[in-house]
Formats: C-alpha cells, sequence, structure tokens
C-alpha cells in the first residue's frame, strides 16, 4: 500500500484509505498507554497480598434466557465477514449495449477523472456494475473499463445532461456454461436429454431469462441516473462510439432569454427589447449549419489531442418551440414589458425553445460554441451571415476568442446506430471530407432495444417503477420551479412603478452597459459589445501544435503531459540565458 499511486484513486477511495489510516493510528495511541502499564502490573503480582482472601464458593453459572432479570454473558463482538469474490469460471459473459439517461447538474461529467470533486456519471455506473456483480475487477475501487470490453457513444462535459446515452460493456449473463460430456460441449438447460422418460429443460431465452440489467442497475443508482433499456444483440465488431451513426443534440432556453427592462425605466428607448430573442434570425443562422463545414472557428481546441480535421457534417439544424411547458409569468406579457414586434405571438410568456442538431459527430464543445453565436444573432447583436463568416477559415484562419454557452441546458438527446452494410458504412466514412458525398441525413436506430416495462409492464408504471422514481425527482424541482415561479411574479408586479418616492435630484438613469446572455441564468454585463470578428484572435491549430516547441518541448502534447511545465518553461530560460 506504500506504493500505491494516489493520483488513479476516486474521492470515495481517498476518504475511505484516509479513514482506515485514522483508525489505524487511534488503535497504536490506545495501545501505548497500556503497554506502558503492562511492566508495573507485573511488578504488583510479584508481591504477595498481606491480606489474602479466601476462595469464593463456586456458583452456578445462569443459563441465558429472555426476560428482565437474566444475566448477560459477555459474547465476541462478530467480525464482519467480507464479501466473498465471485468465481469467474462459474458464470458466462455477454456483451451488451445500455442506454442511459442522466440530469448531469450535480456530476462532473460522463468520463471518469481520478481524483475529482465531483462524481462523474462513469464513477456511478462502475459502482453499480461492481456491486451488482454484474462485472468482477480485481481492485474493485479502482475505475477501469478495459478489460470489459467498454465503449461509449459520447463524452458530455460537466453539468451536460443525456437521455439516449449509449455504452457497451461485456457483464454476467444467466446463460448457463457449458458442460463436458464426453467429446461433446453441451450447453446446460437447452433441452438436451439422455434417454427416453428423462424431462427435458426448456431452451434458453436470452431475454426472457436474462439478468433484467436495467432493473439491477437502476436499484444501485443514484436517482438521476437511469437505465432505460439494453440491447441484446449487437452487431459484429459493436463499439458504442464507433457504430453510432447520428448524434442528436438539443439546448433549452427560454423567451425573454433573461428578464426584460419595463419600457417606462428607458424613456430614451436605449435598452428596448432587451432579453427578447429574435426566433426568426436564430432559425435562419441555424440553417447556415447544415451541410459539411470546417468547424475550427466552432470549437474549444486541445493542442494534446493534434487534430488536424475539423470538417463535420451537420444533418439539421433547427429552432423548434416546446409546447406544454407550464408556469407562466403573466408579468412578461404586460405592455410595459413586451417590445411592439412582439405583441402579436400568441400564448403566455415566458415560451422555451431548444436548438435541435444533428449529425455524425462533433467536436470538443463546438454545440455550445454554436448556441452562442445564435445567441448573439439573436439578440440583434451579430447578423446571421456570422455564421457563415467563421466557416470560411480561408478568410478567418484563427478563431476569435468569444464565450461559449452554458453547459447545463444541453442535453445528449440520442444516438442512432443504424444497420448499414458494409459497402454503405464505407460510403459514410467520406461524408466528413465530401460534401456531395451520397449520405443518407434520415437514419433510424436498428438496434434492438429491451425497454425497461416491455418485461413486466410494472416495472415502468408500477409502484416503484421507473416512472414512478422519476415523478418523484420531477415533482420536486417542480415544485422549487414553481415557488421561485409564485416569488419572481409576485415581486415583479407588486410595486407602483408610477409612483416617485423621491421628486428631489436627478432622474435615475438605466445602467448604459450591454447585458448579453450566453445561456445561464441571466445576462452578463459587457461594457461596450465588441463585435466577434474584431475580439483576439486566438492561435490556430497549427500555431498551437507550436507553442510547445518553442518553449522547449518536443510538441504541445509534451507540454499538456508535463504536471509541472511552468518550471520546466522557467529553467529552459534560464538555461538559454547562460
Amino acid at each position: 500500500m506504500a506504493d500505491a499511486d494516489y493520483q488513479d484513486w476516486s474521492k470515495d477511495r481517498l476518504v475511505s484509505r484516509l479513514r482506515e489510516l485514522e483508525a489505524q493510528l487511534k488503535a497504536q495511541q490506545e495501545q501505548q498507554p497500556q503497554e506502558q502499564q503492562l511492566p508495573k502490573q507485573k511488578q504488583k503480582q510479584k508481591q504477595p497480598p498481606s491480606h489474602p482472601k479466601p476462595p469464593s464458593p463456586p456458583t452456578a453459572t445462569p443459563k441465558q434466557g429472555p426476560g428482565p432479570n437474566t444475566p448477560q454473558l459477555q459474547t465476541k463482538e462478530k467480525k464482519k465477514k467480507k464479501p466473498s469474490k465471485i468465481d469467474p469460471s462459474k458464470y458466462s459473459t455477454r456483451l451488451v449495449a445500455l442506454k442511459l439517461a442522466y440530469l448531469g447538474k450535480r456530476f462532473g461529467g460522463f468520463e471518469y477523472q481520478a481524483g475529482a470533486a465531483v462524481p462523474s456519471i462513469e464513477e456511478e455506473l462502475w459502482r453499480a456494475l461492481v456491486k451488482s456483480c454484474l462485472i468482477w475487477p480485481d481492485d474493485p475501487d479502482k475505475v477501469d473499463f478495459a478489460p470489459w470490453e467498454y465503449s461509449k457513444c459520447g463524452r458530455t462535459d460537466r453539468g451536460v445532461s443525456a437521455f439516449g446515452q449509449v455504452v457497451g460493456v461485456r457483464v454476467r449473463s444467466n446463460r448457463p456454461l457449458a458442460v463436458d460430456k464426453g467429446d461433446e460441449d453441451v450447453e446446460m438447460g437447452e433441452g438436451q436429454g439422455d434417454g427416453e422418460g428423462q424431462s427435458q429443460k426448456p431452451a434458453w431465452d436470452p431475454v426472457a431469462d436474462e439478468i433484467n440489467y436495467p432493473r439491477v442497475l437502476n436499484r444501485l443508482l443514484p436517482p438521476e441516473i437511469r437505465v432505460l433499456a439494453w440491447a441484446p444483440t449487437l452487431p459484429a465488431d459493436f463499439s458504442a462510439r464507433f457504430s453510432c451513426r447520428e448524434r442528436q443534440y438539443r439546448y433549452f432556453f427560454t423567451q425573454p432569454a433573461f428578464t426584460p427592462l419595463p419600457a417606462s425605466l428607458d424613456p430614451e428607448g436605449t435598452r428596448a427589447g432587451e432579453g427578447w430573442l429574435d426566433i426568426g434570425a436564430m432559425r435562419e443562422a441555424a440553417k447556415l449549419f447544415e451541410g459539411v463545414h470546417d468547424f475550427r472557428n466552432f470549437c474549444k481546441h486541445d493542442g494534446a489531442k493534434q487534430i488536424t480535421n475539423f470538417k463535420r457534417r451537420v444533418f439539421e439544424a433547427d429552432i423548434v418551440e416546446v409546447d406544454g411547458t407550464g408556469s407562466a409569468l403573466p408579468y412578461v406579457s404586460q405592455a410595459d414589458f413586451m417590445p411592439a414586434g412582439l405583441k402579436e405571438e400568441g400564448g403566455p410568456h415566458p415560451k422555451v425553445y431548444y436548438f435541435h442538431v444533428r449529425g455524425s459527430a462533433f467536436l470538443w464543445h463546438q454545440i455550445r460554441h454554436m448556441v452562442a453565436i445564435l445567441f448573439l444573432v439573436g439578440q440583434g447583436l451579430e447578423k446571421p451571415s456570422l455564421v457563415t463568416d467563421l466557416m470560411d477559415v480561408g478568410k478567418y484562419p484563427q478563431k476569435p476568442n468569444y464565450n461559449m454557452a452554458d453547459e447545463v441546458p444541453l442535453v445528449l438527446w440520442d444516438c442512432i446506430f443504424p444497420n448499414v452494410d458494409e459497402a454503405a458504412r464505407e460510403k459514410a466514412t467520406l461524408e466528413v471530407h465530401d460534401p456531395d458525398a451520397d449520405v443518407n441525413t434520415s437514419m433510424t436506430d436498428d438496434m434492438d432495444w429491451v425497454w425497461l416495462g416491455e418485461d413486466k409492464p410494472s416495472h415502468l408504471h408500477g409502484a416503484s417503477g421507473m416512472v414512478d422514481q422519476l415523478w418523484e425527482c420531477w415533482r420536486e424541482r417542480k415544485m422549487d420551479e414553481l415557488l421561485a415561479n409564485q416569488l419572481l411574479d409576485s415581486v415583479a408586479r407588486k410595486a407602483d412603478l408610477t409612483r416617485r418616492l423621491a421628486e428631489s435630484g436627478p432622474p435615475e438613469k438605466p445602467n448604459s452597459s450591454q447585458r448579453v446572455y450566453e445561456g445561464g441564468g441571466t445576462a452578463k454585463a459587457s461594457g461596450s459589445y465588441v463585435p466577434v470578428l474584431k475580439k483576439h484572435l486566438l492561435a490556430s491549430p497549427g500555431g498551437q501544435r507550436q507553442v510547445g516547441t518553442e518553449q522547449g518541448f518536443t510538441s504541445a502534447a509534451e507540454l499538456a503531459q508535463t504536471k509541472n511545465w511552468r518550471s520546466v518553461i522557467k529553467a529552459n530560460k534560464a538555461g538559454a540565458r547562460q
């Protein structure tokens, strides 16, 4: 244990180890005073007693039994039995796919990060798989999916949710093991009999007789993480990452995006319509994302990954209204808060929309950068043509340093695995290079998913079913939303803005600082707005790869992997001066 690499340990494992060491230290401290008193006790035993007591007469040993006057015999504390490890030779395994849904706000992203302060989705999934004995690693505390043929469709960032994430993993199965009978391998339970009159066992059903993986895992996972379905039959060479041909994302936002300023407090009209989004302009800009484009100006660059191809195909991009969201705020629909051009919109406000995008694959933080530009267009700060300008890498080879949108409203909506033959599969690999490639942009999922509830409807809609569990999760958050809604609407309408209690002094002027919405709870003051194309330009991907060599490293990857890179750079500069 002294040589343990604590950097790879999870937070819970480190806490457990700390408690173990504290218990050992406490035991040592309690043992030391006893060892110091032991010689004194031995000296006392050597001296004969001055008044020896006569031996006491023997007494009958009382019987144990129930009752208030029954003496209790001291019994040794039973040691807790350590859970016995599963014997792999007694169980068969199978590769399955699991479809997951999770609310990611309180998790540190999907991918496991050693030593992270916040648990990840993968870490919680690992614990559930280990605790249910669906996998049996040598070191259960170390998250290592490598021996279990593990693959994942996407890596969502911290705070991002998913309703259709897919992972592949080899797990324990109920399928009986084959037994050696002479020269034949006979599988138990397949209806093989030795002679007439012997009852034949029914054939083993790979779905009905299998472990109910979603139900087993959902008992052990946090309520924000649910396994929705599992796929018993997978294509050859299945990989949740490389077999996926389409990923769908949705980014939710409200209209207005943040609370608008009453027109009565803006007599000069400098902030008219603030908070309200031009949905039509956002739709126009979103459609420009469709097709094959170079998205290097719509992503976060990572020099360590050495990416050279930034072309991606977007099948569809649009702005869609969500029906039936409820929780209207009546004060927002008053004439003092709503711009004249939006009065024709029907229905109560705020409304809820989402940016819908489908594509084969996406770059790091690509969706959040796309949404950030759409919000600037919706606020009238930029024109829809900005999308076309940023995709012209010949004209703009370096990315302007603009902020990407907030992470919480983003959802990995679904992952699509179509049934494609090898010819179509080979052709699909050209889609990111050739804009004219004949690519099917309306794919349907061909995976044979077994959804929870198809085994037994009560597992979905019954007591303690998944819908019941999700209802509890929803209602808790709905009550939070409802109370916040009522408080906000009540506070916004109680004050009489036409009443002036302090007539002396100059009239109050609204803050002239431009407020820019980036997807979070409210807008941020940014002073005078600087257009995107006039912002500071970041290093191009090729320039980032040269940064490492300029600082004395062989590559940017070596720079990224060096922990104390600042001290290395200082040492290199000091050596250059000598």
